[in-house]
């Protein structure tokens, strides 16, 4: 089991004028069962300070999630290079991706056809559940390395990025770095 709060990348004090992500509060939770992986995002604060979706009646498998308010985790076999990538809008669309290695040959993962999503939104919460059926090489898996990050798309069209961890610089998911280990 993972549960923490996520940091915002390069968190600065807002002119006064303009919302903060600072007053934006995300915590994030995974926990293994067997070859599922139960994720929840609970994400608090301002939100109408955000550019957050309502729910889609009918969601699908979307590319580029992530231009937008997109809760995310990323996935390996502990030690191997290989690794997942999902992403999972509010509105209820979602992907799975496989790469090689460090952000080499981004595909969908074949293995996954359907994902349902429970999001629940208040004035002050968003809460989204998943159940993710964890691909043949996670699933054999004793152990697991894992990210659990987020895009946020602010009312003016600039993104923050959360993490459990940042590298030095620019924001980047992929970074093994910040990434932990879960059984």
């Amino acid at each position: 089991m993972l549960a923490a709060e996520l940091q915002c990348h390069g968190l600065q004090p807002a002119p006064p004028d303009q919302p903060q992500a600072s007053a934006l509060r995300i915590s994030a939770r995974a926990e293994r069962h067997g070859p599922e992986l139960r994720l929840s995002y609970i994400l608090s604060g301002p939100l109408e300070q955000l550019r957050v979706p309502p729910p889609e009646p009918q969601p699908q498998r979307r590319d580029g999630l992530w231009h937008h308010t997109c809760l995310e985790a990323f996935l390996a076999v502990a030690g191997r290079e290989p690794y997942w990538e999902l992403n999972l809008a509010p509105a209820g669309h979602w992907n799975l991706y496989r790469l090689d290695g460090y952000r080499r040959n981004l595909r969908p993962e074949p293995a996954l056809q359907a994902l349902a999503l429970e999001v629940e939104r208040s004035a002050c919460n968003l809460q989204l559940r998943a159940r993710l059926p964890l691909p043949p090489a996670l699933a054999e898996a004793t152990e697991l390395e894992l990210a659990l990050t987020a895009v946020l798309e602010h009312g003016d069209g600039a993104l923050s990025y959360w993490a459990l961890a940042h590298p030095p610089g620019e924001p980047d998911f992929h970074w093994r770095g910040g990434w932990r280990h879960c059984r």
